[in-house]
Formats: C-alpha cells, structure tokens, sequence
C-alpha cells in the first residue's frame, strides 16, 4: 500500500469516527451574506469542467483547489489556464489529506463508478458535497450516501441534476399542490438521440484490447474502487464509461435524473415494487443495449393511485404519443446529447404524464409542460414563482445557510436507486420483483447479490464504513 494511500485510509477512519459527535462538524453554516465559500472542484473535465466554471460564475465561492487523474488531457487544460496559481492534485485522496482544512465544500464531477469513494470521504471530513448525477453506481452505494448525509446532518449535500432549479420544478410543485396535476396512473419517459454504443457490436464475448496508458492518466486512480480491474482502452474514458455495466448507469442514468426526477419527488413514488424489461436489443453482458424499454411499477401511496413509469431509449424505439400530441420543436433548454445533436426528427428527450383528467407533454431539464388538447382550457392555474437561484448557487447558498438545496440526497438518492434497479434489470435482461420494506429484491438471487454488487477492489474498503 503506497504511502499517500495508507495516509488516506486514517485519515479517512479517523474523521469517520471522529464526525459521530455532532461536536466535531466545523461552524460552516455561521458564515453571513458577505462570504465566499471556499470550493475544492474534484474532476475538472467535460461535465466537471463545467460544474466548476458554472459553481465559479455563481460569484459565491472561491475555488482553492483543482483534482483530476488526467491533468495534461485537453478536456482539463481550460480549467487548469482559468486557474493557474490554484493548488492541483491527480489523487482526491492526496488532495484531502494535504488540503482538508482549507475547503468547505467539493464539487465531484468524475465518471459514476467514482462518485461514491469521493462522496463518502468528503463527509467523513466534514465537507459540503455537489456530485454530479446520478449518485453511484449500485443501489447499495446510493444507500450508505444517504446514511452518512443523515449521520452529517449539519452538512449540505446537492445531486447535479440541475432542472430541480429550474423552470419545470416549480411549475410541477405548484401544479401538483393546485390539484392541476392530480391521479396521475402513467407516465412516459423518452430519450432517443444516438448513444455512444451504438455503433458497436453487441456480440462481443470479452473487453476490448487493452492500449498504452497515457502518460498523463492515473489509470489506477481513475478505475477507483471496481473490482475486477481492467486494462486501460480508450472506450473507457472520457464519456465512454458511460456505455459499461462497470463504470456507468447508461442512457437511463444519464437521463432520466433529467426527465423523471420532478414527477419522483412531487407525486412521491420512492421506490417501485416490480422492473419489467419489455425490450432490449443487442442485450449483451458488456456495455447498455442499443433499444431499452424498462417498465416501473410503483404502488397507490397517500391518496394517490398506484402509478407506473415507462423509459424509452434507443434512436428507434420511439413510445407512442397521443392522437393530439402535436408537433415538438428543438426546446431550447435540453441540452444536446454528449456525442452530438438531438433529432429534430425524433422526439425530444421528455416525458408524456397520463392523469385520470388530463394528459401533459414536457421535455427535459427545465423544460416546463403543457396540457393536450381542450381539457385543460378552462382550468385556472396558478401562478409559478420564478426560482431564487440556479442549482449551482442553490448548492452554495444553502453552504452559508441561506437557502436549502433542492435535490439532497434524502431526494436524489431514492431517484438514483430507482436508475439502479433499471439497470440491473438490463445487465440481467429479466423481470424483478422488490420489496420496497426491507430493500431486497425477492424473485432473483444474483440481482439481490448485485444490490451491492462485487467486493471492492482491494485497499478501497474503508469507503464502504460509515
């Protein structure tokens, strides 16, 4: 075990133990209007790269340090010019144990499979944590985050899925409390812009080749705590992890954070009790099916009736819409896919939301919605308040204690676990049954072992204690 590495695993063991006494959290929350807060910015590449000049932009935090595996890639350079005399650190862990008393706050925007290790340490030390979506990787890291955000209660946590501050989150939140949106039984979820897999070939029996690692990458670091390893290759990086069962959560990760996440958190469906994969084309055990429709079951809560949630993905595989759904344009606000434009032709990534009285179109992100046909004509809707801050300043403000963040993990992590569960019903191509009570899918052994999913890779262990 390297030096650096074992440092980390104490001080990671020692604030564990140390932040069980609400005693130990540092006076964060005191810091008045005037205040910057003093920001560590972990992945600083593609997304990353624009969660930390977006977070910058706010005018509300300082940015004091700067951590990628790959500080000489092109993807990190305009950041590192940005911020030329800013410490810069390749290992998070490294970045901790040398920085850890001169930051309140981290942003985290590196590929799924290493949200978790990163999120966990940040709250052990006492830090502030944006992560971009969705959470982690498996149902069971998603767990222990929110467990260790309610074991921190003092500290603000924030998932990057930046339309909960946006234009369609207040509009369903007063649509929903107004009665406008009201027995809702059906919703459709769509996202049909080419993916990055598809140009592969789904019958592949192994990973590809392995290639030279670049002489800028920390390939160790960035495989972080998967288990088993794998040989560097190009398709691994850069978005590409995106495509693997091993690294990323795939079309409906990616997207569907964008898509469901208001009708999750305002009709309050938690978690379903049954995944139903109704088509998956080029289904193989490496990387996401070219065509995927995953069918969520969730039981009648409060008043509301029992409802269920279709996801659509794939460039043909395009859900039904209703006689009078129209025409849909290019909407400005959903932002094009990562490898390249929307199809004007298709759909636009949204959803179709299916109510007792009415039907309602929407896109994605902070694309609000509209009612089809005359049902909704006489209705008088109420008035939508504009939001105080973008998701962003959200995350900052409520750093200082004057606002609340609007996707924390108590709210992020049931939608995350949610994409979880549709992808093991994917990797597995097969029906699930899941008890919402005990957490523990019932029909099917190895997807109940794949909650957890393997062992951690040896040396990244203490990441899983809380």
């Amino acid at each position: 075990m390297s030096q650096v590495h074992e440092s980390s695993r104490r001080t990671f063991l020692k604030n564990a133990a140390l932040l069980t006494s609400a005693a130990a959290f540092p006076a964060f929350i005191s810091k008045n209007s005037g205040d910057k807060v003093n920001l560590a910015c972990i992945g600083i590449g593609n997304q990353g790269g624009l969660d930390v000049m977006s977070l910058y932009n706010t005018g509300l935090c300082n940015i004091v340090a700067l951590c990628d595996v790959d500080m000489g890639a092109p993807q990190t350079l305009k950041v590192l010019e940005k911020f030329p005399d800013v410490p810069r650190f390749q290992d998070f862990r490294q970045l901790f144990d040398k920085m850890g008393n001169q930051f309140e706050a981290v942003s985290i925007g590196v590929p799924d499979h290493s949200h978790f290790p990163i999120t966990m340490m940040a709250l052990s030390m006492g830090k502030h944590v944006f992560v971009e979506k969705p959470m982690a990787r498996t149902f069971h890291e998603v767990e222990l985050m929110m467990a260790a955000a309610r074991k921190h209660p003092k500290l603000v946590t924030q998932m990057g899925n930046q339309g909960h501050s946006e234009a369609n989150y207040f509009q369903f939140k007063a649509w929903k409390e107004a009665g406008i949106i009201k027995d809702v039984t059906a919703m459709t979820a769509h996202m049909n812009s080419p993916r990055r897999w598809h140009s592969w070939d789904p019958n592949i029996k192994k990973f590809p080749a392995a290639e030279s690692i670049p002489s800028t990458l920390d390939w160790d670091i960035w495989q972080g705590v998967v288990s088993p390893q794998h040989d560097y290759q190009k398709d691994f990086v850069n978005g590409q992890w995106r495509c693997w069962f091993d690294y990323g959560l795939g079309a409906l990760g990616d997207w569907g954070a964008h898509i469901m996440d208001t009708a999750h958190e305002f009709l309050e469906l938690g978690l379903p009790t049954e995944i139903n994969m109704l088509r998956a084309d080029g289904h193989n055990d490496f990387f996401y099916p070219m065509s995927s429709t995953i069918q969520f079951k969730f039981p009648s809560r409060k008043n509301m009736p029992a409802m269920d949630i279709t996801w659509y993905d794939g460039v043909n595989n395009i859900p039904p819409v209703p006689a009078n759904y129209g025409t849909t344009e290019l909407d400005p606000n959903i932002p094009a896919a990562s490898n390249g434009k929307i199809q004007p032709a298709k759909l636009n990534p949204g959803k179709i939301i299916y109510s007792k009285d009415l039907t309602f179109k929407g896109g994605s992100h902070g694309s609000t919605l509209s009612i089809l046909g005359d049902a909704g004509k006489d209705l008088k809707l109420p008035d939508v308040p504009k939001s105080p801050s973008n998701h962003y300043a959200n995350f900052l403000k409520a750093c200082m204690g004057q606002e609340k963040t609007r996707s924390p993990f108590a709210i992020a992590g049931p939608l995350s676990q949610v994409f979880s569960l549709g992808v093991l019903a994917q990797k597995l191509n097969t029906k699930l049954v899941f008890d919402r009570e005990t957490k523990l899918i019932t029909n099917n052994k190895l997807a109940n072992q794949l909650l957890v999913g393997p062992s951690p890779r040896k040396g990244w262990e203490q990441y899983y204690k809380i």
